[in-house]
């Protein structure tokens, strides 16, 4: 099956960081070109192979965002947000 990438964007005039509550604004959606995998059938218990399919989304949902690719998890990025007390 294809994986069709879409982002959202302007998400953070919605909600920015420290923001508890979203405001209620207009998001936009970007929808790429679809992603063929069938050449990794029957590979699909292969973590290397899951590894280069996460990859190469990530990869198009970046491109379609115009963002910077950190291969980190997000509660990496919110630690180092946190305020040092």
């Amino acid at each position: 099956v294809p994986v069709v990438p879409v982002v959202m964007v302007d998400t953070d005039t919605m909600m920015p960081i420290g923001r508890a509550v979203p405001r209620v604004v207009r998001v936009g959606i970007v929808i790429g070109e679809p992603l063929d995998f069938s050449r990794f059938q029957g590979m699909e218990s292969d973590r290397y192979i899951l590894r280069s399919v996460t990859d190469e989304i990530m990869v198009a949902l970046q491109r379609l965002g115009e963002q910077r690719y950190d291969d980190v998890y997000a509660s990496t990025v919110k630690d180092r947000l946190k305020p040092s007390a």
